[in-house]
């Protein structure tokens, strides 16, 4: 069955999904410590990339990278929230999930440190 909030379009979609997100990111600030931690990452980091001596382009990557960090975090919350609804058991394909998830998000933060590593030497 579809979801009956599929069918609004327009403004008021993009006013439903504006404030579908909002909560998604008070859920998860609620709700993950690494989501936390991150957020406190990101809100050092850009303005730190904003104030170094370093071309746009550098700016650029560097505040990209770190939202890329923030992106991937939300993503595996999420996978992790589905994967603990179906189930609190533990089990092989909920263990895969979880931790591929993980994986991705170690993946962005090693790319992060690249990044301002290249960025900054």
């Amino acid at each position: 069955m579809e979801s009956p909030y599929k069918g609004k379009t327009g403004l008021k979609r993009l006013w439903n999904a504006f404030g579908y997100s909002l909560a998604g990111f008070r859920a998860a600030y609620k709700h993950e410590d690494a989501f936390r931690q991150e957020v406190l990452l990101a809100a050092v980091l850009i303005p730190l990339a904003l104030w170094l001596p370093v071309g746009a382009l550098a700016k650029a990557l560097m505040i990209a990278s770190v939202l890329l960090v923030i992106i991937v975090e939300l993503l595996n919350s999420a996978i992790e929230a589905t994967v603990d609804r179906i189930s609190l058991d533990n089990h092989a394909l909920a263990k895969r999930a979880k931790d591929i998830g993980s994986a991705a998000v170690l993946v962005s933060l090693i790319n992060t440190a690249v990044i301002w590593g290249l960025m900054l030497w």
